[in-house]
């Protein structure tokens, strides 16, 4: 995991790589009608099993979890609108995002301002598809675009949706990857959307390749994954494992990953969490322009992470913000808005943030009583063949000076200007020369 960030690569074929197989993943998640709960949500599930060896959890209806109680399952099979004619002009099957997601059953006939009560639709972009939701409201409708509402004729309507909600269960995926350490990492996407490819199979794309390659090699760290329905699912998941939350030391939420936004976070609730550190200062040393904001209780599950009972270092990093740009939330979220290029930069940025998160060491320097000389360890000689060796003479000074066992690697990047992969290869350099001991903190 040591690509550089805006490195591409390509297939036999001519196509963009990782890009490319990121892209793919998405193209078979994008039909699945997915909820908070339902069959949606395990087929998705079982295709990540594909690619990962994923725990799926299942939590019945009606458990308790904190302030909140499992919902009923919900899961549909045909719903459609018939206009006086007889001629199906609303139909689920041609998109999962017309039907108002956790529809109660019904079959009727209604006159069309009756009808109108459970249309949804969006005057200022009058050719996209809302979406929209009741999940904890039994209701019923349909969503279509505003063109489409505005050629409705006076008549008789027949309306039919075949649904169910009843007992069932949450489902959720997990996968712990276990590192030489019990200290966690951990990473959380929803899976409750239907078909929006930005928000939020971008998300569940970029964290499958992740850990596809953090399962290939040795961790110090240990990373957990979450792939759960939004909101109720990352609840859920802490009134499960309250116990195991003490264990987890950084993370993020990951949504909003492939469009060609800007990079944006949002820091934890702790403000100056590490993984809020690290994640502004990749961002930094990048050539990519990005926004920082500081944490507010509205968002992903981030809020969930953060709230003041657990308050746990996660923070969320996107690339377009939440709720601000235009297609969010509609049938325009599809396909076309995400790129295997913007993709494949989001997942170099979170591994560039996993290999920060590795390589943060705390060092004493041995020899602490004034500075060493640097020539007759044959250090100049180590940097010699460096373009800037100015600069590699300055870091060294920078990690002898602050390598206490009170700053880490992090710190001194921070404190230095320079990036931290500068730092931590001039750290090595140190070490092999026996100015530097790695401590276990």
């Amino acid at each position: 995991m040591n690509s550089s960030l805006g490195e591409q690569t390509t297939d036999l074929d001519g196509r963009e790589g990782t890009g490319h197989l990121l892209h793919m993943l998405a193209e078979r998640l994008y039909p699945i009608c997915r909820s908070i709960t339902g069959n949606g949500v395990r087929q998705t599930l079982q295709i990540l099993k594909e690619y990962l060896p994923l725990d799926l959890i299942e939590i019945p209806t009606g458990t308790q979890v904190f302030d909140w109680t499992i919902p009923k399952e919900w899961n549909v099979n045909e719903a459609w609108i018939k206009d006086p004619g007889g001629k199906k002009i609303v139909d689920f099957v041609n998109h999962n995002l017309h039907l108002l997601n956790y529809s109660i059953p019904f079959h009727g006939h209604l006159s069309l301002s009756q009808l109108k009560k459970h249309l949804y639709s969006l005057p200022e972009n009058p050719d996209w598809i809302p979406y929209r939701t009741s999940y904890y409201q039994e209701n019923w409708g349909f969503c279509l675009t505003h063109r489409q509402l505005e050629s409705l004729n006076n008549g008789e309507y027949e309306v039919y949706i075949d649904s169910t909600l009843e007992n069932g269960s949450l489902t959720y995926g997990e996968l712990l990857i276990p590192g030489t350490s019990d200290d966690e990492v951990l990473f959380s996407a929803h899976v409750c959307h239907p078909s929006l490819a930005n928000d939020n199979l971008s998300g569940i794309a970029v964290l499958t390749y992740l850990a596809k390659d953090l399962l290939k090699q040795k961790n110090q760290l240990s990373y957990r994954f979450l792939f759960i329905p939004g909101t109720i699912g990352s609840i859920a998941w802490l009134a499960h494992n309250e116990a195991q939350t003490k264990k987890i030391k950084h993370g993020l939420v990951a949504s909003l990953l492939g469009d060609s936004g800007d990079f944006t976070y949002k820091k934890s609730r702790r403000g100056n969490a590490t993984i809020d550190q690290v994640v502004e200062h990749v961002l930094n040393h990048s050539e990519w322009p990005y926004t920082i904001r500081d944490f507010s209780p509205y968002g992903y599950d981030e809020r969930q992470y953060c709230s003041p009972g657990f308050n746990l270092p996660v923070g969320n990093l996107t690339r377009s913000q939440f709720g601000q740009y235009p297609e969010y939330h509609t049938s325009a979220d599809d396909l076309e808005l995400i790129q295997p290029v913007c993709l494949e930069l989001s997942l170099e940025v979170y591994k560039r943030i996993v290999e920060v998160l590795e390589g943060n060491f705390y060092y004493q320097n041995v020899n602490p009583k004034c500075e060493p000389q640097l020539g007759k360890r044959g250090l100049y000689t180590a940097i010699g063949g460096q373009s800037d060796q100015r600069n590699m003479q300055l870091a060294m000074l920078w990690i002898l000076n602050f390598s206490d066992g009170q700053h880490s690697l992090l710190d001194i990047a921070q404190k230095s200007g320079f990036d931290f992969f500068v730092i931590k290869k001039m750290a090595e350099i140190l070490v092999e020369k026996k100015l530097l001991l790695k401590m276990d903190k």
